[in-house]
């Protein structure tokens, strides 16, 4: 994400010069001259500076070091964060920054938004966006935390189904034990990559599994990879769990939670799958550590090593 665009400058300004041309030609008819210059120009700078506020907030952000404890947070939960150099850490901090201020917090049921876990889901925006630097999350957004699974009304009266959920316009919903587990283990179940893969997802009012971004000339080849894919989760072949196979959205996502979470595995059974997701992230996330012969994923986590 960038402090400041060139279209955040050019626009306004443009903008603001034809409306100003159109308050001074408005004025200037009964008023002469000299109070069509003064109506355009006032007209003009308000435009401007009712347009800069956002990008003058975001350079705030920017200027603003990450606190320690985020720092370290960061340096604990997410890999790829731990193998930056200087420069690429400093760039990750400022998207988790971004997203903590552009982003809503609310809590529902008891839960209230933590500072840390509000820092999962800004740290899982930057994990994201991490290798296209002019991406932008939607931060015109509210994240709604709840305690636990919910149902589609987000009721506790009955316990739910969903861990998560987002709307097209709405709020992304996330129940706060499965935040806290998704980032506990690398086990590839990351409830907060899922959602926001799904934000990525939306064109309009429906997820499709074809992200926003996804290159145009990319999307028939995605398609058919997608397809593909959904088969394998149908019939047990691979690694990723039978709900991607109830939906293309849901395929993108479960396999976004894999690619970040369990890169080596991911590759070495759906490569293809892998190498299309390098290319749409524009990274290639560090290779989890290995397991000792024998060694289950499950065990390591009973014993609080994974």
């Amino acid at each position: 994400m960038r402090a400041v665009r060139s279209s955040d400058l050019v626009v306004p300004a443009l903008g603001g010069a034809l409306l100003a041309l159109l308050a001074g030609l408005v004025v200037g008819r009964g008023s002469g001259t000299g109070a069509a210059v003064v109506a355009g120009a006032v007209v003009w700078a308000a435009v401007v500076a009712w347009a800069l506020r956002r990008p003058l907030r975001r350079m705030r952000v920017a200027r603003r070091p990450l606190p320690e404890p985020a720092r370290a947070w960061l340096a604990d939960h997410v890999r790829l964060y731990g193998g930056l150099d200087r420069a690429g850490r400093r760039r990750f901090e400022r998207d988790v920054a971004f997203a903590l201020d552009g982003l809503t917090f609310e809590g529902a049921g008891g839960a209230e938004p933590t500072d840390t876990l509000c820092l999962s889901v800004a740290a899982g925006a930057a994990l994201l966006l991490h290798g296209h630097p002019d991406w932008e999350l939607p931060t015109e957004r509210t994240v709604l935390f709840v305690p636990d699974t919910f149902d589609e009304a987000y009721g506790d009266e009955e316990p739910g189904v969903y861990d998560g959920m987002v709307h097209s316009q709405g709020p992304i919903v996330l129940s706060t034990r499965a935040v806290e587990e998704g980032w506990a283990y690398e086990d590839g179940h990351n409830v907060v990559l899922h959602e926001l893969a799904h934000v990525f997802d939306f064109d309009g009012w429906e997820a499709d599994g074809v992200p926003a971004f996804l290159d145009p000339r990319s999307a028939d080849a995605w398609v058919g990879l997608m397809r593909k894919e959904m088969r394998r989760a149908q019939r047990g072949d691979g690694i990723l769990r039978s709900y991607a196979a109830s939906a293309p959205a849901e395929l993108f996502a479960v396999a976004t939670e894999q690619f970040f979470e369990r890169p080596a595995r991911l590759r070495r059974h759906h490569a293809e799958l892998f190498d299309a997701l390098v290319a749409f992230y524009n990274l290639t996330p560090p290779d989890e550590p290995e397991l000792d012969a024998g060694d289950s994923l499950m065990a390591r986590r009973w014993r609080g090593e994974a």
